[in-house]
């Protein structure tokens, strides 16, 4: 099954490759979506794909890479439009 999660991930999550990372980690689930800096120091992650790999991503945001400290990840299930790739950007 398809599932849609937008993530909002706090912490040590900025200047710290969180976004290239996930992208990878996205792309080797197959997720599609997005990675952003929000201006409060956050990153906002959109993440589609099956069920069970959205999970797999979810359980890796609670980490990130070895350089970041994630302090909290908030997760919330939305209805969007198909994505075909994953991007990062600020927003």
């Amino acid at each position: 099954m398809v599932e849609a999660r937008r993530f909002l991930i706090s912490g040590r999550v900025q200047g710290v490759f969180f976004r290239e990372s996930t992208r990878r980690m996205a792309e080797t689930l197959g997720i599609t979506g997005y990675a952003n800096n929000l201006s409060d120091g956050s990153v906002e992650v959109l993440a589609c794909g099956e069920d069970e790999a959205v999970r797999r991503l979810e359980d890796w945001l609670r980490h990130g890479p070895p350089t970041s400290k994630v302090d909290r990840v908030t997760a919330i299930s939305i209805d969007v439009a198909p994505v075909t790739d994953f991007t990062t950007g600020w927003s």
